[in-house]
């Protein structure tokens, strides 16, 4: 890679040697799942049973799918829009089918469960300060997620699937340098693949346009910034302070200064908390979702999408024993609509080859930043290794 100014040979990105300080993190939508004792279970109150009264202007359908006969199918459609099954391209569908069975009485209260369940999550994890926004913003997340969508998941010539995941794994190590937050990361790899296709790049420049999209995700979301002079020690001074900052000037204007992205993760750690996931299954979809980032085909799908795929493959990959408390949160959770089964099981099967061959690759920061202790070890799995037993989950 050394057209491309890659600098791998810096001891500074060597993820095993990277200092063990970190600074304390900011409370932010990633950082609520952690410490890991946040996510022990507690007991559902009985409060959260309790049906709340629905807004007027929210309605709720319930449909059964025919292949699917045992689940409970919930399609939302706000400010009394209409959306008949005949009229619909994708059929919503659950994360994980349960059986109607012990849930005849829950049926009628998933709307207004998940409402609520939502509002307590969002207060829960400290991120609103007043319950009554937290539907509002609920809402507004599934809404803008289709903003800055990608039609297709095509690069632009002399760019190559194998090249960019090259990229977003140094940046990886980049990001876990510089101990910035989660979210950064996200939109650091959105902010690339949306300036891929919005401007003119060289091979040569490809990896100054992934640190100057770093950069401009930290100013977006971090408190603390690097020096510029401390990014070109990063890219071992192949390019100068004056290239970085004309590449940041380019980017800007051609996306138009339109840097707002609603990241999976964001649902991911919201789904997880309704749901009341462990520590472990948490992590687990967080790893599995930080591998998407590596696979370009998977910028087509929405950022709930991917994040109900992430967190049921974690479920159904750790197979932890199920309570009825669990099943009854879990089955509020999954009333969400993620998008069709057939989109479900196509990114649990990206997901499921990504993973098993995770440790192998060149691009395997992931592997490693999700193999330490304070990741509970996930991406070390054994049920991760086995390709035809997770090809088989998903099936």
């Amino acid at each position: 890679m050394a057209g491309t100014g890659f600098c791998d040979s810096k001891p500074l990105l060597d993820l095993h040697k990277k200092a063990d300080e970190r600074r304390v993190p900011l409370r932010t939508l990633a950082n609520a799942c952690g410490p890991i004792d946040r996510w022990q279970a507690t007991e559902v109150e009985e409060s959260r049973m309790t049906s709340v009264k629905m807004e007027t202007d929210c309605r709720w359908e319930r449909c059964l799918s025919t292949q699917i006969d045992k689940a409970i199918l919930l399609r939302f459609h706000d400010d009394g829009q209409t959306c008949s099954s005949a009229g619909c391209i994708e059929e919503p569908v659950l994360l994980h089918p349960l059986g109607l069975q012990s849930f005849h009485s829950l049926q009628a209260l998933v709307p207004s469960l998940l409402r609520h369940e939502v509002e307590v999550a969002l207060e829960k994890l400290n991120l609103i300060w007043d319950r009554t926004l937290a539907w509002d913003t609920f809402l507004e997340m599934m809404r803008t997620q289709t903003e800055n969508s990608f039609p297709n998941a095509d690069l632009p010539r002399h760019f190559t699937n194998a090249t960019r995941a090259v990229l977003v794994d140094w940046l990886i190590q980049v990001h876990e340098i510089m101990h910035f937050q989660e979210e950064t990361l996200y939109l650091t790899i959105h902010l690339i693949n949306r300036s891929l296709r919005a401007i003119k790049v060289t091979t040569a420049n490809l990896q100054l346009l992934g640190m100057v999209c770093l950069f401009i995700a930290a100013k977006k979301e971090e408190c603390l910034l690097p020096e510029v002079s401390a990014l070109c020690y990063l890219m071992d001074h192949t390019y100068t302070k004056h290239q970085l900052l004309r590449m940041e000037r380019k980017i800007l204007c051609g996306l138009k200064f339109d840097l707002s992205y609603c990241s999976p993760l964001h649902f991911l750690i919201l789904l997880a908390s309704v749901a009341r996931c462990s520590a472990k299954v948490v992590w687990m979809a967080r790893y599995l979702l930080e591998l998407s980032l590596l696979e370009g085909q998977c910028v087509v799908f929405l950022p709930v999408q991917l994040a109900g795929a992430a967190l049921c493959l974690s479920r159904q990959v750790l197979q932890e024993p199920p309570t009825p408390e669990g099943e009854a949160a879990w089955c509020v959770a999954a009333s969400v609509n993620v998008g069709s089964e057939s989109t479900l099981l196509r990114i649990m099967h990206i997901l499921s080859s990504v993973a098993a061959k995770a440790q192998h690759q060149e691009t395997c920061a992931t592997f490693i930043k999700f193999s330490s202790p304070d990741t509970m070890h996930v991406s070390q799995h054994p049920g991760l290794n086995n390709t035809p037993g997770l090809s088989g989950l998903c099936t």
